[in-house]
C-alpha cells in the first residue's frame, strides 16, 4: 500500500511545479480574481492530498500529518496567491489552512479506501487542469498567444 500513496505524493508534488511555472509565465496577464481562484485550488487542493494520503500512511500520527498537511496547504496557498498579490496570497494561506487542518480528518473517517484516494487526486487533477485552461489563451509577456 506504501508505494501507491508515495507515488501519489509525488505526482502532486509534479503537479503543483508544473502549474507554478505554467502560471508563472501568465501572471502578469492574469486578473485578480482569477488569481485567488488559483491560490484557493493550489492551497487546498495540496492541502487535501497530503492531508489525506499522509493519515493513510501514517495512522498513528495524526498531529503530525495534520502539522504537514496544514504547512503544505500554506506553503501552495502562499506561493502561487503571491504571483498575484497580497489579498490572493491571503486567500490561498487561509484555504490551506483550514483545508490542511480537515484533510487528515477527513482520511481517517474514509477508513483506508483507495477508491477514495484515488477520486481525491482526480479531483486535484482536474482543477489544475481547469487552472490552466483557464490561463491557456492569454498571452505570453513576449505578445504571442498560446494555442
Amino acid at each position: 500500500m506504501s508505494a501507491w500513496i508515495w507515488g501519489m505524493l509525488i505526482f502532486q508534488c509534479v503537479l503543483a511545479i508544473s502549474g507554478y511555472l505554467w502560471i508563472f509565465r501568465r501572471r502578469a496577464l492574469i486578473g485578480f480574481h482569477v488569481g485567488m481562484n488559483v491560490a484557493m485550488v493550489a492551497g487546498g487542493g495540496l492541502a487535501l492530498g497530503t492531508g489525506v494520503l499522509l493519515i493513510y500512511e501514517f495512522p498513528f500520527y495524526y498531529m503530525e500529518v495534520t502539522g504537514i498537511a496544514t504547512l503544505t496547504g500554506l506553503a501552495a496557498g502562499g506561493l502561487f496567491g503571491r504571483l498575484f498579490g497580497r489579498q490572493p496570497m491571503l486567500s490561498g494561506y487561509v484555504c490551506g489552512l483550514m483545508t490542511g487542518m480537515m484533510a487528515p480528518m477527513v482520511g481517517a473517517a474514509a477508513f483506508f479506501s483507495i477508491p477514495f484516494a484515488v477520486m481525491i487526486e482526480v479531483f486535484i487533477v482536474c482543477s489544475f487542469m481547469i487552472v490552466m485552461k483557464e490561463t491557456f489563451h492569454v498571452q505570453v509577456n513576449d505578445g504571442r498567444s498560446e494555442k
